[in-house]
C-alpha cells in the first residue's frame, strides 16, 4: 500500500504540534515563558510573519500584552488600548479571526489605522482568538511591513497554531496555580504548626484562629500566615546571632 508524501502545509502543521506539545508538557517553565515562546514560534513558522505578539484583555477597557517578539506588536496595543479599538482586540472578543491585508485601505478600525499608519511601519495584520479559561480573552497575532503578507496558508496555520496555543498555555496556567496553591498550604501549615506549639491547642483550633485573625484584621489569610513566619524565622535569626 502507497503512503503519500505528507504536503508542505501538513509538514509545518505537524511541526507546530510538536512544538506545542513539547512547551506543554514542560514542567520547568512558568506561564511567562510559555507564552514568549509561543509568540516567538508563530513570527517564525507562520507564512508571511515578521513579527507576533499576544493581547489579553480582561475587559474592553483594559489590554496588556504579555509576550511580542519586536517593539511593534507592544506599540499597537498600546494603540488599541488608547482608542479602545482594533483587530486584535477584535479578535479576542467577537470574532475568531480578523485579517487586515492592507492597513492603508481598510477603514473598519479609522483611528487604529491612522494611528498605526503615523507610528508603525506595519502594514498586514492577522489576529487569531485564543481561548483561555477564565474571564481572560485574549489573541495571538502576526504582523508584517509589507501589504497583503498574508494568505491562505497563514490563516489556516495561524489557527492550527492558535488552538495549539491556547492548550499549552491553559496547561501551563494549571501548572502555576497548583504550584502556588502547594506552596500557599506549605506557608499556611507552618503557622499552624507554630500556633499549636506556642499555645497548645489542636490543629483545628489553630486553624480557626489564623483564620479569626484574618477577619479580624481584613488580611488575606496567606498573608497573616506569611507574616507569622517570616517573624518566627527573624526571630530566630537573631537569637541565633546572640
Amino acid at each position: 500500500m502507497r503512503v503519500d508524501e505528507p504536503t508542505p502545509v501538513e509538514v509545518t502543521h505537524l511541526r507546530v504540534a510538536e512544538l506545542v506539545q513539547g512547551l506543554h508538557n514542560r514542567t520547568d517553565g512558568d506561564t511567562d515563558s510559555v507564552i514568549a515562546e509561543l509568540a516567538e514560534h508563530a513570527a517564525v513558522e507562520i507564512p508571511g510573519a515578521q513579527y507576533a505578539g499576544i493581547t489579553l484583555s480582561k475587559s474592553s477597557k483594559r489590554i496588556e500584552t504579555p509576550a511580542a517578539t519586536a517593539h511593534w506588536p507592544l506599540l499597537l496595543d498600546k494603540i488599541q488600548q488608547r482608542h479602545l479599538e482594533g483587530p486584535c482586540l477584535t479578535a479576542a472578543w467577537e470574532e475568531k479571526t480578523v485579517h487586515v491585508p492592507d492597513l492603508e485601505n481598510d477603514d473598519r478600525f479609522p483611528n487604529y489605522r491612522r494611528d498605526a499608519l503615523a507610528e508603525t511601519p506595519i502594514r498586514s495584520v492577522m489576529a487569531f482568538q485564543l481561548f483561555i479559561a477564565g474571564e481572560t480573552l485574549g489573541a495571538l497575532n502576526i504582523y508584517a511591513e509589507q501589504p497583503h503578507a498574508f494568505e491562505a496558508e497563514s490563516r489556516t496555520l495561524g489557527l492550527i497554531f492558535a488552538a495549539h496555543s491556547s492548550v499549552a498555555w491553559n496547561s501551563a496556567r494549571r501548572d502555576e496555580q497548583f504550584r502556588r496553591a502547594l506552596a500557599s498550604r506549605d506557608i499556611i501549615g507552618q503557622a499552624k504548626g507554630m500556633v499549636m506549639e506556642r499555645y497548645g491547642v489542636t490543629a483545628v483550633q489553630a486553624f480557626d484562629l489564623l483564620r479569626k485573625l484574618s477577619q479580624d484584621s481584613n488580611v488575606p489569610l496567606l498573608q497573616v500566615a506569611t507574616e507569622l513566619v517570616a517573624d518566627a524565622q527573624a526571630s530566630n535569626g537573631q537569637h541565633k546571632s546572640q
